[in-house]
């Protein structure tokens, strides 16, 4: 029998054990994805417990205590303090076994402060105190975490009207780690509720100085932004769609559709969709010309607790995986760009694990020769960043693409805990590699090249595809 999370941990051969030692554990990070709080790094945030660090925002373990028959107020409750809200997870953590909670848990408690302990109730006291005690020494700041993780550049995901100040400030504070940030301009197609939409549009037209109030006006307005992001290090677009738009549409309604919406009348759902289908080829074109890879994030369906999102608002727990139909509509927005010239690097995640073929098929339509990889299938997402959920993504990509040009994981977080992900993500990788290298299905002759490409997934790729 072996023991939980020693050094071999998810990695059941030899080969795969040296592949993760020799090759994958030596790369450093970097996390081409997540929804660190800037400010957080420029001020090098101190934390003050580790309820703080560990369970402030983080509605995956907010979801399994609630589960577990926590009550709210254990979860996101303002009356109650930080050790009562961390017993409560301590208490549940031995009902997440075979939930991947289980193993970031002590992942995240054997990497950062060197605790090896299981946690529950009986050793929630001592773990806590512990972690409190190093959580006062200068290395546990923010950028403390990020260095002892050798994390060399995060891209965080920043809307268009966001000032940048605290990536200005961390990158003039000679910090050695990169923030960067990322182009979010979901709230640009946003049109659901008039009123927000005109709101957006007035801070919008703030912050660029272009008055606003025509399309073309909204659209000056934004690639202002965009170059002002690109002059801030921005090399990545992130949209979270549920999913691909791509209605047909003429410019003339386009232009009609805004000034209605702008005017405060609530739009059809056949304008709102040719809305949608419009500002993603504004988008896609803009990335283009810069040189920008775009993110596709696709297939949730969030706030469904209405109750809960009136109270608490959303990213607190209460999204799903969604079901669309939308390969055609992805396809036919992918031929858009496409056929003008205008197609940029792109990286597709999907939420739910019945597209992973979809996706991968959906790769080879449109890689032109340009650019190892040009278009990417993103690593395993939200509810699927697990063990089975990685190897399923893989797996697919293996059979359908090729995984040797993979740009490999990225934390998807708030947390400056979660970088052992990227250590689950390789042990997980690097069992797979070497089970098939074991089974003969991989030859021993071509191990040098197995070896680079563990590298190259953990990290060369990211670096070379985002010319970081």
């Amino acid at each position: 029998m072996k023991n939980f999370m020693d050094e071999n941990f998810l990695l059941q051969t030899e080969t795969a054990q040296k592949l993760y030692h020799d090759h994958a554990a030596k790369m450093p990070i970097i996390d081409y994805h997540c929804h660190l709080i800037p400010k957080m790094v420029a001020d090098d945030h101190k934390f003050q417990s580790l309820t703080e660090i560990w369970l402030g925002g983080d509605h995956y373990k907010w979801r399994a205590m609630r589960t577990n028959g926590i009550d709210e107020r254990y979860c996101t409750g303002k009356d109650t303090t930080d050790w009562e809200k961390f017993e409560k997870w301590a208490e549940t953590v031995p009902y997440t076994m075979r939930n991947p909670l289980y193993h970031w848990t002590h992942l995240e408690l054997k990497t950062a402060f060197g605790i090896n302990k299981i946690l529950n109730a009986k050793t929630a006291r001592e773990i806590y105190e512990e972690c409190n005690e190093k959580l006062a020494q200068p290395e546990y700041s923010a950028r403390g975490m990020m260095r002892r993780y050798k994390v060399e550049v995060v891209c965080t995901t920043d809307d268009p009207i966001d000032s940048l100040e605290y990536h200005i400030q961390t990158r003039e504070s000679g910090f050695e780690v990169k923030m960067l940030p990322t182009w979010r301009p979901d709230k640009a197609m946003a049109v659901e509720v008039p009123s927000d939409f005109r709101a957006y549009m007035e801070k919008l037209a703030e912050v660029s100085g272009i008055a606003i109030s025509t399309f073309d006006d909204m659209v000056n307005a934004l690639q202002k932004r965009h170059e002002f992001f690109a002059a801030q290090g921005c090399k990545l677009s992130d949209h979270g769609i549920e999913e691909f738009y791509a209605e047909d549409y003429t410019d003339a309604e386009i232009k009609a559709i805004f000034n209605k919406v702008y005017g405060g009348a609530e739009l059809t759902k056949e304008e709102i969709l040719k809305f949608k289908s419009a500002m993603l080829i504004v988008f896609g074109e803009m990335d283009a010309e810069t040189g920008w890879t775009q993110q596709f994030h696709y297939g949730a369906i969030r706030n469904n607790n209405t109750k809960m999102f009136k109270l608490l608002g959303p990213d607190t727990g209460f999204d799903s995986i969604g079901e669309f139909s939308t390969a055609k509509a992805m396809a036919k927005y992918f031929d858009r760009l496409n056929s003008n010239g205008k197609l940029a690097k792109t990286i597709l995640y999907n939420l739910n694990p019945c597209a992973n073929e979809v996706i991968a098929t959906m790769l080879g339509n449109f890689q032109d020769g340009t650019v190892a990889g040009k278009i990417q299938f993103g690593s395993g997402w939200w509810f699927l960043d697990q063990k089975d959920g990685m190897e399923k993504q893989m797996n697919a990509l293996s059979v359908l693409g090729l995984l040797s040009r993979f740009v490999g994981m990225l934390t998807d977080s708030r947390s400056f805990l979660s970088y052992p992900r990227h250590e689950y993500f390789r042990r997980t990788l690097c069992n797979l590699v070497g089970r098939d290298i074991e089974n003969g299905e991989i030859p021993m002759a071509e191990i040098e090249r197995a070896n680079q490409m563990i590298e190259d997934i953990s990290y060369n790729n990211a670096k070379n595809f985002f010319q970081f």
